[in-house]
């Protein structure tokens, strides 16, 4: 069954601008710009209360559609946390016998090197906007920061992906690059 009008509202903070053209959203803050094009789903998206907030509707929606709507706007809300505060993932090296040794070769490859013992080496390139940079004070600790959440995320998911163990029983092999916690760069008091 189609539901005529479904309706989200977005809250714009302070510092923060957004402007839409044709579902293509660009969010302008302190920590820089992100844009996201939403020209696969069909909806409305209008600046409300003089640009404070964000009316997002769908018209004669099914119900994938309608569980589409609150994936989009939490897009939107994620690139306004991205360009006031910031997101970072500290991910944890993990080995029984043999240490992992993360190595930093410039701002935007990382190699891992001694991977269960292993002499392959291990290169992961991070994405656009990304940066990592190994814990001052955690020993075996990086920690990723980003902007744009998928990137920060999808790079992470390279370091995490490359140091799976194969032909192994995982069970018993634990190594690997985890990740420890997820936050954003600027703290909430």
């Amino acid at each position: 069954m189609k539901d005529i009008l479904k309706t989200r509202f977005i809250t714009i903070p302070d510092g923060v601008s957004v402007a839409i053209k044709a579902r293509k959203v660009t969010v302008k803050g302190p920590r820089g710009e992100l844009v996201r094009s939403f020209k696969y789903r069909a909806m409305e998206m209008t600046p409300v209360e003089d640009g404070k907030k964000i009316r997002v509707d769908i018209w004669f929606g099914k119900k994938k559609q309608l569980a589409a709507l609150r994936t989009c706007c939490t897009h939107i809300e994620n690139m306004i946390t991205g360009v006031t505060k910031g997101f970072s993932y500290k991910v944890r090296a993990v080995y029984a016998h043999f240490p992992i040794n993360c190595v930093v070769v410039s701002d935007k490859v990382l190699e891992i090197r001694n991977f269960l013992g292993e002499k392959r080496v291990r290169r992961v390139e991070m994405r656009d906007g990304v940066t990592f940079k190994k814990h001052a004070e955690i020993k075996d600790c990086l920690i990723v920061e980003g902007n744009d959440i998928e990137k920060v995320g999808n790079s992470v998911s390279l370091i995490n992906g490359i140091s799976k163990v194969k032909d192994k029983d995982i069970r018993k092999f634990l190594d690997g690059m985890y990740v420890q916690e997820k936050g954003t760069v600027v703290k909430d008091e």
